[in-house]
């Protein structure tokens, strides 16, 4: 299983190398390509983590996950989950590491563990990747993007939770 990757890449320089392509110099093309689109897109990321830093560091997710606890509570979301439901849209390394916590708590074959696996695999970045590919191509009315992001979330977390029941852990 480790070889799949550098399998991979072998068989695609393999396949260039193949068609004529000179794999070095398209490399360094493409690299030189991308560098003007990651100053572009730079400041929206930069933006977007320091405002989830200061969302952390201030208490303020603390005290919205102890308000949200209890609502959570009563839909079948286990209060622990809560931090990964208000994190994973803003950050994949985040929702990541809360599962890694979840994991250490309640083990992966618990409901909490269940729900968290399902939760994150039926989620996305929202803000990380409306700030990433819009804001590469320079759009900054996101319109309706954002609301049917956040609902396409929100149904991925009741799914999460749906099918953490229907498995019976």
């Amino acid at each position: 299983m480790n070889y799949v990757l550098p399998g991979l890449i072998l068989l695609l320089i393999g396949y260039a190398l193949l068609k004529g392509v000179q794999v070095y110099e398209a490399f360094v093309r493409g690299a030189a390509q991308a560098l003007p689109l990651l100053v572009r897109i730079l400041p929206y990321m930069a933006a977007m983590m320091v405002a989830l830093a200061v969302f952390r560091q201030s208490g303020a997710l603390a005290a919205l996950i102890e308000f949200l606890s209890p609502a959570a509570g009563a839909v079948g979301l286990p209060g622990e989950l809560v931090p990964l439901v208000l994190l994973r849209p803003f950050s994949g390394g985040a929702a990541l590491a809360l599962l890694q916590d979840v994991y250490a708590a309640h083990g992966p074959d618990s409901f909490a563990g269940y729900a968290a696996s399902v939760m994150l695999g039926s989620t996305e970045t929202i803000f990380y990747t409306i700030s990433l590919y819009f804001g590469s191509v320079g759009i900054s009315k996101t319109r309706h993007a954002v609301p049917v992001a956040i609902l396409a979330g929100l149904v991925g977390v009741i799914a999460a939770i749906v099918f953490a029941h229907m498995a019976g852990v």
